[in-house]
């Protein structure tokens, strides 16, 4: 099943779907709950799932050194980084606004394969690059958005998170870990949780039982932990051993427009023209990314 093409399609529906309702269930908890203390819960409850559905499906959880530092690498640049500070952003710009922030990420991996693996520009890809850059600039070119306060800290913020995912996409690609993709995702979300936990602590951030949260708060880390967390996590370690970084990299196009509509329908976020034009010019891009002839 390992290169089943409905298998890889599901996959895609699930990192393109279901991560691209998380920005809004986050931006829900952390109105109400610390950003890293939210993380910190969020993947080490995550993480013990994981793990135990491995051990249920009878894998082995015993991996090498290497592969365990590995992990702590992919984890950090993931969800140590690029999650649990990209839920701090979240606190200064609207659910939609981020996820169409982290829509630059193909950008930055056709880059950093570039730098990396000194791999050509096709011309489709430079056609992508080109449409990507222009639907940047419709975004954060909106005065309504920049003035805000903390706006600005708020997206250069999630562009070094957005950075950060983007590494940690080509890490993976080529590093060694388990080749059970539950083994690894557990992995990596209990060691993600741990940093978390230190990070929390270290700001003193105030810790609170699940009891006291609201119905929202509640619903959302649910949400989070079993779609977002263990098949979404799951289905995208999954695709980056089976195509192409450029292409996994693609739900950064989809992820956005779902979190658009839907931090519009149910939070009330401003959903201006300008905005849906950068959509549009965002996702006409996945054409040019995902069509593009692998050498």
């Amino acid at each position: 099943m390992k290169n089943s093409k409905t298998l890889i399609i599901l996959a895609f529906i699930a990192i393109y779907f279901i991560w691209g309702s998380t920005y809004l269930f986050n931006k829900i908890a952390v109105t109400e709950l610390p950003p890293f203390f939210l993380a910190s819960i969020r993947f080490f409850v995550a993480g013990i799932l994981m793990s135990g559905l491995a051990l249920l499906s009878k894998q082995k959880l015993a991996i090498s050194k290497k592969q365990l530092s590995n992990s702590v690498i992919a984890a950090f640049f993931f969800m140590v980084y690029g999650n649990g500070v990209f839920v701090w952003a979240l606190k200064f710009v609207d659910s939609g606004f981020g996820a169409l922030l982290a829509s630059t990420q193909p950008l930055f991996v056709l880059f950093l394969l570039k730098l990396i693996d000194r791999k050509p520009f096709q011309k489709k890809s430079l056609i992508g690059v080109a449409l990507g850059m222009i639907g940047m600039y419709l975004l954060v070119s909106q005065v309504e958005l920049r003035t805000s306060e903390g706006s600005l800290l708020g997206i250069f913020m999630i562009l070094t998170c957005v950075l950060s995912w983007s590494y940690g996409s080509v890490f993976v690609s080529k590093a060694d870990l388990p080749k059970s993709f539950m083994v690894s995702t557990g992995y990596q979300m209990l060691a993600a949780s741990f940093i978390l936990f230190i990070v929390s602590i270290s700001l003193n951030e105030q810790w609170s039982s699940p009891l006291t949260w609201s119905t929202n708060v509640q619903i959302s880390m649910l949400i989070l932990i079993v779609f977002g967390g263990i098949f979404a996590f799951t289905a995208f370690n999954y695709l980056l051993k089976v195509v192409s970084p450029e292409k996994v990299s693609t739900s950064a196009y989809v992820n956005p427009v779902i979190a658009l509509f839907m931090g519009w329908y149910f939070l009330d976020e401003v959903l201006s023209t300008q905005s849906v034009i950068a959509s549009i010019v965002l996702l006409t891009g996945v054409y040019f990314i995902t069509s593009r002839k692998r050498k």
